[in-house]
């Protein structure tokens, strides 16, 4: 009896037992995070860098600049308009004027004019009529990638859709308010936005980089992942050469920098 308590007492303390977790629980300190992307600044900033430039050059050696030109028609010619009813019916009239230049006549007499080698689905790409709200103006722009490209199919369509109104509806051809000019400067693209855009592409796919690093690395670096994990107690830690004492612990894991356990 006596042998079996001295076996008993001699026998070393149970080490505390590590935290039962689950195999699908995955837990992310949000303050290691940041301290991570925070120590990975050059990545990050070198990446969204080389994006806005590449961004840069694909916009201005890659992509085709559009112009846009438009003319401005007027409903009814000022002969016509001589009371109160005249000034109604051709606000009324302007939006149904809108619906004009969809018509194949309309695409195949400008195509036919101009000698354009377009279909009637590009023309319509190209073409946008629209009537600001109360007024009796149809704005007629036209977009291509070339300036006088743009500013001639504008005008030809003022002028036949103005013809075209006349002749099928008998009523007082519309007047050209103001013919469409040789726009000097494109629309698109923008290199301010697309470099923007690159410049935040690129943050964004250095900082998933640096979190899937976060994610994957499950090595033990401090006394406290240590604990955290294993519920272990470390005795002694031993620093490699050029590591600092583990006093300055805390400053290096704010910079993102541990040291090893040995």
């Amino acid at each position: 009896m006596s042998e079996q308590l001295k076996t008993q007492n001699s026998a070393p303390p149970a080490l505390p037992s590590a935290p039962q977790s689950s195999d699908d629980e995955i837990t992310i300190d949000l303050v290691d995070l940041f301290y991570h992307l925070a120590a990975s600044w050059k990545l990050i900033v070198c990446l969204a860098l080389a994006f806005a430039l590449v961004f840069a050059v694909y916009t201005a050696y890659f992509v085709t600049p559009q112009f846009r030109a438009t003319a401005i028609i007027y409903v009814l010619s000022p002969e016509s308009i001589v009371n109160v009813s005249s000034l109604q019916l051709g606000t009324a009239l302007a939006n149904d004027y809108v619906k004009v230049f969809d018509m194949w006549e309309v695409h195949e007499q400008v195509l036919s004019n101009l000698r354009l080698d377009y279909s009637y689905t590009e023309m319509e790409k190209m073409l946008s009529v629209t009537n600001t709200s109360g007024t009796r103006m149809l704005d007629i722009s036209v977009t291509s990638p070339s300036g006088a490209e743009a500013a001639a199919i504008a005008n030809e369509y003022a002028k036949v859709a103005s013809e075209y109104i006349h002749e099928t509806m008998a009523i007082d051809k519309p007047s050209i308010m103001s013919v469409a000019l040789e726009p000097t400067k494109p629309i698109s693209p923008s290199m301010v936005k697309n470099v923007a855009l690159g410049f935040i592409l690129g943050a964004a796919l250095a900082c998933v980089i640096v979190f899937l690093r976060f994610l994957m690395d499950d090595k033990l670096k401090t006394p406290e992942d240590i604990r955290q994990y294993t519920g272990l107690v470390t005795l002694a830690v031993v620093p490699i050469e050029g590591e600092t004492s583990p006093e300055n612990e805390s400053s290096q894991k704010k910079s993102g920098r541990k040291p090893c356990i040995r």
